[in-house]
Parts: C-alpha cells; sequence; structure tokens
C-alpha cells in the first residue's frame, strides 16, 4: 500500500511498542521474574528521575492522573464547604476529583489559547476559596506568574494539573514546579506514557510528601502499623520500568511534536484557522495540537473520509454535563471553542510528508 492511501493515525501506540519491545521486554521480564510487583526499586527509580527532570525535592508516583489530583486535594485538607477554582474545558478528571473530595468546582473562562483566564479567575474568589488549579490543556502552560501573585496575596493553595504537560515551561520554568504541587498523568496517550493508567505528584513541600506516600498506600507507616485510613494508589513495578525506559525518550519526542507543529504552522498559516502562537521563554510540549474553525464538524469528516484521523479534546465543557450539579456559569469562550477546536495527529511518529498531507487536506475542505 502506498504512504498516501495509507491511514495517518491520530496516536501510534502499537508502533511505539514494535520500535521498543527488543529493548523493552527484557527489563519487563526482569520485574516479573523479580517477584517484586509494588513499591519496588523500579518506582523508587522513577520517582528519584522525575525528581532530577523536573528540578524538585518530592515525588509520590499514584495510579493515575486523577488520582494524582485527589490525594494532592487532601493532602491540602479540602474537604465539604470549600471551593477549587478551575476550567471546565479539561477532561472530566479535573473536576471529578474536586467532587471526590466533597468540594465544590468553580470553573472560570478561558483565552483564545484554551488556557485560564486569569482576570475571570479572580472574580470567582471568595471566602470559600481554597485551591486554585490552572489545568495546563495541549502541552500549554498558563500564566503562573500571574495566578501565583494572586494566590499568593488571597492566601490560596495553587494545584497545578499537569495531565498533558510534563516538560512544558512558563518564563523557563516546567509545569508543576509552581504551585504547591503538580499532578500529572502518564495515561497511554499521554508525552510520557505507561502501557496503561499511572500518574505521579511533585512538590517542594516534605509534609505534603510525607502524607501523599502514605495516604496512597493504606496509611502504612511499615507492614504493621498504620498512621491513618488510606487509599490503594500505587504505581505497580511493570509501569515503572516502563515509565524509566521511556523517561530517556520524552526530551526527543517533545522535539518531533515540536517540529511537526511549526510544521503545521507553515502550511496552515493561509486558512482561515486558528492556533497559539509561541510565547517567548515557553515551551509548549504538544500534547495535542489544537486548532480552532467554525466548520469543525464537517472538516472532522472530510479528513476521516481521506484516512486522516483527529479527535476533539472537549466536545462538551464540564458544566454543561448532565451530572454537573450546580448552576452553570457563563463561560463565552469555553462554549465557544468547544463547537471549534479539533485536535489534528501530531504523534512522533509523523514526518513532514504526513504533516502536508494533513494540511493540503485541509487546503482541499476549504476550497470545496
Amino acid at each position: 500500500m502506498q504512504k498516501n492511501d495509507s491511514w495517518i493515525p491520530y496516536v501510534n501506540l502499537s508502533k511505539q511498542f514494535n520500535e521498543e519491545k527488543k529493548l523493552l521486554l527484557p527489563r519487563i521480564e526482569k520485574v516479573l521474574s523479580s517477584g517484586k510487583y509494588i513499591l519496588s526499586d523500579e518506582v523508587d527509580k522513577f520517582e528519584r528521575q522525575i525528581c532530577k527532570y523536573n528540578k524538585v525535592k518530592f515525588c509520590v508516583s499514584v495510579n493515575s492522573g486523577t488520582d494524582a489530583l485527589i490525594l494532592s486535594l487532601m493532602s491540602l485538607g479540602i474537604n465539604a464547604g470549600d471551593e477549587v477554582i478551575t476550567q471546565a474545558n479539561s477532561y472530566i478528571g479535573s473536576a471529578a476529583a474536586i467532587n471526590a473530595v466533597g468540594a465544590k468546582p468553580v470553573f472560570c473562562d478561558v483565552y483564545d489559547d484554551q488556557t485560564m483566564d486569569v482576570e475571570d479567575m479572580k472574580s470567582k474568589i471568595n471566602s470559600r476559596t481554597k485551591v486554585i488549579m490552572p489545568v495546563h490543556l495541549t502541552g500549554r502552560m498558563c500564566e503562573m506568574d500571574r495566578i501565583m501573585r494572586i494566590a499568593k496575596k488571597k492566601n490560596i493553595k495553587v494545584i497545578e494539573d499537569c495531565a498533558q504537560s510534563i516538560g512544558s515551561t512558563f518564563n523557563k520554568k516546567k509545569s508543576g514546579t509552581f504551585g504547591d504541587i503538580g499532578a500529572y498523568s502518564t495515561h497511554p496517550l499521554k508525552n510520557l506514557n505507561a502501557c496503561g493508567d499511572g500518574g505521579f505528584i511533585i512538590t517542594n513541600n516534605k509534609k505534603l510528601f510525607n502524607y501523599i506516600k502514605l495516604k496512597r498506600n493504606h496509611g502504612h507507616i511499615n507492614r504493621e502499623k498504620i498512621r491513618f485510613f488510606g487509599t490503594v494508589s500505587r504505581l505497580d513495578s511493570i509501569q515503572a520500568v516502563i515509565l524509566n525506559f521511556r523517561l530517556k525518550k520524552l526530551e526527543k519526542i517533545i522535539t518531533q511534536r515540536l517540529k511537526n507543529a511549526s510544521l503545521y504552522k507553515k502550511y496552515l498559516k493561509n486558512f482561515n484557522i486558528y492556533y497559539p502562537e509561541i510565547r517567548p521563554n515557553c515551551r509548549d510540549t504538544y500534547h495535542l495540537f489544537v486548532v480552532q474553525l467554525k466548520n469543525r464538524d464537517n472538516l472532522k469528516k472530510f479528513l476521516f473520509k481521506n484516512k486522516i484521523e483527529s479527535n476533539i479534546h472537549y466536545p462538551i465543557p464540564i458544566h454543561k454535563q448532565k451530572i454537573f450539579k450546580y448552576k452553570n456559569p457563563v463561560l463565552i469562550k469555553t462554549e465557544k471553542q468547544s463547537r471549534e477546536i479539533l485536535s489534528l495527529p501530531i504523534n512522533q511518529y509523523l514526518d513532514e510528508r504526513d504533516i502536508k498531507r494533513v494540511c493540503n487536506c485541509i487546503k482541499n475542505f476549504f476550497d470545496i
């Protein structure tokens, strides 16, 4: 089959595995042979390597990005009656974590680039606001300098939702290192991905670290003694060995995604399509490459017809989901974007010919 007749997949996990299996499978077999499947040396190694990568003091690995947020909120004592300001254009896990600890999610609007609207966030602060949770959606960081100034002035804690932003920087500082806590996901679709669910938490606060480390493992001080009731949210050793292997390749993956993003911007510059521009001293890591256009749904169908896979992150904002039990806020840009956003394929296995093919298809769509 000729290349132009083949699918351009949104992600390509099977190719990733086939490329890695010769070196990765022996490492997995070593873990299985050891019999040490929970909280092993591989888990400790992963946590140390994440601390080194992010230049932070502490890391606790957990079994999902959602659990990373839940445990982060618990560590700050957030519970019923408290409010957490976040974004409605995120994955449901952001609000689900707030709901899980009994608190109320309060949504602010976003800028054109889908990051937190700082002025709208500020307007939502009241005496019940205990946490601000900016979401670094698509691998593009929120304006953390302004958010942190407001949070410190108001004595409000900050949890960064970094599920999509490992390696991203704002003013040359990495995601997750501005606030009290950074919460990450290693879901298979992320730039640093496991072969199942996983996540981790980073912080420079030893007290928060000690609490989360115990809380993720039933409050065990040791095998016999329990300090408090906890939960089970442990990254298993097999996922840890996979992540240790892939962490070494993360910068290469980010570099290729940056290259693909620059190609999109080169070939799409004359179309009536919006995408965020590069900011000085910032690095967007392009977990997603999102464009915005009026006739999004028709373009998505047209791409699919031409064997190009795309996606929407996310078509229904959280505050518009039927499960949302509070009065709907007015989020003009969030709702507008939900009708116009489209995630184009940008995975690291695409090359310039693939990107040109996607862009030529978009050109043909506009020429119809």
